[in-house]
């Protein structure tokens, strides 16, 4: 199972290719604690009883839904107890993703629509589906292949499906974006406000006065929203945006204060809890995989 073979953590998962392809079914009742990941990852829901949430939002699966999750993006999953849970999953390396990139046409965009307005789902007419399931039957195919060719038509493959998703994210009026759940779009304001201001005071008593709420409604509204608490959100965001800005040639004590640490080495304790190493360590195990994937 996709989550199984990630590592334990707020942070799960690393990728040393270009991008990996899982079909998979299970038959029992399972709930994962909120993580993140260093890449993108796609859900191609087929079947079960699956509620996904994401940044404080919950997709009531439906079959055939397309889920996207951006690197930045927090997320669990809840799984019932009726049916198979079968899906697809498809975890994206944005770097390769960007070696094919051409003017005018950023094969990222549809990740960084999903992060930046929060539509994580595409609900499809039987039309534009049926382009989808005809390109993922031919991907999955030929990805346990190992035949002449076979890598540059899985990478072809591949690519004609991220061409497709953007398409769809690009043409909004399309398809169908909706959160099926109790949204509360208070919490939703909340959720804003901090990732975009992670320098600065985070406690929860600033953020209650900020929104003219009681400390222990916003608690209780966001716990019961998001599926995490207020401090464990801020600092897996905290940790993400020091990652991205140490992965651009930030020095580490520079993206540390950047994202609102109050010293480096509660930052060092913090990075090493989420993923398993410390900062330097990471980042050169990042780079070494990097170059095995070229």
């Amino acid at each position: 199972m996709e989550d199984d073979i990630m590592a334990s953590g707020s942070r799960r998962g690393y990728l040393n290719k270009d991008f990996e392809f899982f079909h998979l079914k299970d038959r029992k009742n399972m709930e994962f604690e909120s993580h993140f990941h260093d890449f993108n990852k796609i859900i191609i829901f087929i079947s079960g009883n699956v509620t996904y949430l994401i940044e404080g939002k919950a997709y009531k699966l439906k079959p055939w839904d397309i889920l996207l999750v951006s690197s930045s993006e927090i997320h669990k999953v809840i799984v019932g107890a009726s049916g198979t849970y079968e899906r697809m999953i498809i975890w994206v390396n944005s770097n390769f993703l960007l070696k094919h990139n051409s003017p005018g046409s950023d094969l990222l965009t549809c990740f960084d629509i999903v992060s930046r307005e929060k539509n994580n789902i595409l609900r499809l007419n039987p039309e534009l589906l049926r382009k989808g399931k005809y390109i993922l039957s031919q991907l999955q195919e030929e990805y346990s292949k190992d035949e002449f060719g076979s890598q540059i038509l899985k990478n072809s493959l591949f690519l004609q499906f991220i061409v497709y998703l953007n398409r769809l994210y690009l043409k909004p009026e399309a398809v169908k974006h909706q959160a099926d759940g109790d949204y509360n779009e208070s919490i939703g304001e909340v959720i804003k406000y901090i990732n975009e201001n992670l320098s600065e005071d985070m406690s929860i008593e600033s953020l209650a006065a900020q929104f003219y709420m009681s400390k222990y409604h916003l608690m209780h509204k966001f716990k019961n929203q998001t599926g995490y608490t207020i401090h464990s959100y801020i600092l897996q965001k905290r940790l993400i945006a020091a990652n991205t800005l140490i992965k651009s040639g930030k020095l580490m004590t520079e993206a540390c204060e950047e994202c609102g640490f109050g010293d480096y080495s509660s930052f060092v304790r913090a990075f090493k809890k989420a993923y398993g190493l410390s900062p330097n360590k990471h980042h050169k195990l990042v780079e070494e995989l990097e170059k095995l994937g070229r």
